[in-house]
């Protein structure tokens, strides 16, 4: 005989669970400690299963009998809801363990032992960081496109323009590797390309007039902060490689009696191995800072963390100490000023000076022909420019 809710509502425990039934397989188990659970029972395969569909009243009598019927339904179809049940509750337990948080974290790690640039690594776990903050807990298959913009406008209404940028272009990153991992269907920073306000192009501020470029060197000359950071001070104007590349210099990368220093590709923004020719000039300082960090991997140490670098705006932090404002000049303006100076004097191929900064070919097949071309003309070039700098640091 079907249920009424008179029954149920009358239904008190006893000294044992006791049930009432209702039809189709279903029926409310009526514990000792007062609760009522609904349970619907049916043969599959020759073997008695069971369902569960809540607690009652929270769970009517309509609504069981509802469950119920769709639960037959699926049955009838050849479907085992006792066991889509389990496996629907085991993806939601792997999809909560599944966080941006920790997807982000892997993604890294894979980019780590792929050989990515250092530096690239650390700016990849400081955007980690920030968006780790506003949903780094939330399961990456549940973030909606709604959810990402909502996180990219707070930066953007900050000012933050390429911040916001960066974060979105990490985090589509993130989610296709989530994608490709089985751990979301899909990407929901891609639909919100366009939505941000473009940042306007920064270029780093740089001087480029011989004469102030002579006043820089002579302040260098001066400086009286951390001795390791005149040394670094005093070698980057005549290598001009990026700041990440020279705090990061370690002494067994230096052939001193070829007068080159070969960074491997992993500390590379291009993640192609480069060669700088070392000057006489260069090399007399090198021999400068061995004296004093002779024994440490670095060749800029921190003067702080054993075994670390010089710390990120050490250069840029003494240039303003120097009185040179973030407008004047900056530490990686100075590829900028060899750069411009370089191409100014007329004597070297824009080749020469381009393999020379290490910058991308972006036509590949030329780029491979010219990656091993001009070394002997870059070796001339990195004399002369020191000559130059020399001069400058004396007459003007």
């Amino acid at each position: 005989m079907a249920l009424t809710d008179l029954q149920l509502k009358q239904a008190t425990p006893r000294d044992k669970d006791w049930k009432l039934a209702d039809s189709g397989g279903l029926y409310i188990l009526i514990r000792t400690n007062g609760s009522k659970l609904w349970r619907m029972k049916y043969r599959q395969d020759g073997r008695e299963k069971k369902l569960t569909f809540g607690r009652y009243p929270e769970v009517g009598l309509r609504e069981a009998r509802l469950k119920r019927d769709q639960a037959r339904v699926e049955i009838g179809g050849g479907g085992d809801p006792a066991r889509r049940k389990r496996e629907e509750k085991v993806a939601a337990l792997i999809r909560a363990g599944d966080t941006f948080e920790s997807v982000a974290h892997e993604f890294i790690a894979k980019r780590e032992a792929e050989g990515l640039a250092m530096a690239t690594l650390v700016k990849m776990n400081w955007l980690a960081a920030v968006l780790n903050k506003s949903i780094g807990r939330r399961p990456i298959a549940e973030i909606t496109p709604h959810e990402m913009l909502s996180v990219l406008k707070k930066h953007e209404g900050q000012g933050n323009y390429e911040k916001a940028r960066r974060l979105r272009s990490f985090g589509s990153r993130v989610f296709r590797f989530g994608v490709a991992t089985l751990r979301c269907e899909h990407d929901p920073c891609a639909p919100l390309q366009g939505a941000l306000i473009a940042p306007k192009a920064k270029h780093y501020a740089a001087i480029t007039d011989p004469a102030e470029l002579g006043g820089l060197l002579r302040a260098i000359d001066k400086y009286e902060g951390n001795y390791t950071t005149r040394f670094a001070l005093q070698i980057a104007p005549h290598v001009f490689v990026r700041p990440g590349e020279l705090r990061h210099a370690e002494w067994d990368e230096l052939d001193i009696a070829a007068s080159v220093w070969r960074i491997p590709a992993g500390k590379m923004k291009s993640r192609r191995p480069h060669a700088v020719p070392l000057s006489r000039q260069v090399l007399a300082i090198i021999e400068q800072i061995r004296t004093v960090n002779g024994g440490s991997r670095f060749i800029f140490r921190s003067m702080h963390a054993r075994g670390r670098p010089m710390s990120e705006n050490t250069v840029n932090a003494a240039l303003r100490r120097m009185g040179y404002s973030g407008d004047e000049m900056t530490a990686h303006g100075l590829r900028a000023t060899a750069s411009t100076l370089l191409n100014e004097s007329g004597l070297w191929s824009h080749d020469a000076i381009e393999r020379a900064l290490a910058h991308q070919d972006h036509n590949a097949i030329r780029g491979i022909y010219h990656r091993g071309q001009h070394w002997e003309e870059r070796v001339r070039m990195a004399q002369w420019w020191s000559d130059y700098l020399d001069q400058l640091r004396g007459t003007h």
